[in-house]
């Protein structure tokens, strides 16, 4: 059984290998995390753009950097032409003993006022170490921003594997392979098992390297394995179903993404919605999917929750498999 599994699985990386469509599926996540990276900001980023001539004052230089992204320029014509492009830029130039700030006009209010707070702390020499505050933080050390880009593109590519797993099928159909299979000692739970192997792959590698890409290598690994074979199921139990009801990989294609649907839905709910709002998403099993990847890539999730939110999704994937699963069976007649 084990050998004949692992010559469905080789049969199917050879395949995918030579496929444009599927292999730019696997180097998706490849992608995403590279994406992730350039177009995130961090937890301590600021929003605040500042423009100054280069070699003017070094010291303001160093003391606004502590504070903001500084940009130097050659001299003020540079510096007017770069507050003039389409972003949020303000120049800070010097007439006479003073400064002033340069702006389009159109930035937010919020922006220029932090432009002015800074430029007047450092002209009356403040430094940090003179405030009597004191920083009191929760200890996240996570970027909010990145880490849902991050469980998002996790939940995504569960779907993907479904979907490669539907194109598997269908490629079998038009090689009219399943019919040849009923005739052979290969078993319908062995060709099941043997073609899943490819989506769990694709789910296990692409979550790996998501989280190596974007920096999220020190997250509990089994935690996060865990609940991705686990979500996995569900797109394989679709990818199958799409993949026998379907002649073409487009149309399989199409059909698995109807899945992004019930994905979007459980990240709003939890990203946006009230808590009044959450029990109308308790049959989502991306949202408890969501839900334990979230405290994963917090480094905040105890075994107990991982465990029990996993639970959740493999009892909805349980009721899933009992809906599909005679159409499963009848489609490999």
């Amino acid at each position: 059984m084990l050998k004949r599994i692992w010559i469905i699985f080789t049969r199917d990386l050879e395949v995918n290998a030579k496929d444009f469509i599927s292999l730019y599926i696997l180097i998706i996540p490849i992608l995403f995390g590279v994406l992730i990276n350039v177009f995130s900001p961090g937890i301590n980023d600021t929003t605040i753009n500042l423009a100054l001539i280069e070699g003017e004052n070094s010291e303001q230089v160093s003391y606004f950097e502590q504070f903001a992204d500084v940009e130097l320029f050659e001299n003020k014509q540079k510096v007017e032409e770069r507050v003039g492009n389409r972003d949020a830029m303000i120049g800070v130039l010097k007439k006479g003993d003073a400064y002033y700030l340069l702006t389009q006009g159109n930035e937010s209010e919020g922006i220029v006022d932090y432009a002015k707070l800074l430029t007047g702390l450092y002209e009356q020499d403040i430094d940090m170490v003179d405030s009597n505050s004191e920083l009191i933080e929760f200890g996240k050390t996570v970027p909010p921003l990145k880490k849902t880009l991050v469980n998002t593109a996790i939940l995504f590519i569960s779907i993907l594997g479904g979907m490669l797993i539907a194109l598997n099928v269908v490629e079998e159909k038009v090689d009219n392979t399943l019919n040849a299979m009923n005739v052979t000692p290969t078993s319908r739970l062995t060709f099941i098992l043997g073609k899943s192997m490819m989506g769990v792959l694709l789910s296990v590698f692409g979550t790996l390297a998501l989280i190596a890409i974007t920096g999220f290598l020190n997250v509990n690994i089994f935690q996060m394995l865990l609940v991705v074979v686990i979500t996995s199921l569900l797109s394989i139990l679709v990818g199958f179903i799409e993949g026998l009801t379907n002649k073409d990989i487009i149309s399989a294609a199409g059909s698995i993404k109807l899945l992004f649907l019930p994905l979007i839905a459980g990240v709003l709910a939890i990203e946006l919605l009230g808590d009044k709002w959450q029990p109308f998403f308790y049959w989502n099993p991306f949202y408890w999917a969501y839900k334990g990847n979230d405290l994963i890539l917090s480094e905040s999730g105890s075994w107990t929750e991982i465990l029990t939110y996993s639970g959740f999704v493999l009892a909805l994937c349980g009721i899933v498999y009992l809906i599909l699963a005679p159409k499963i069976k009848k489609g490999l007649e």
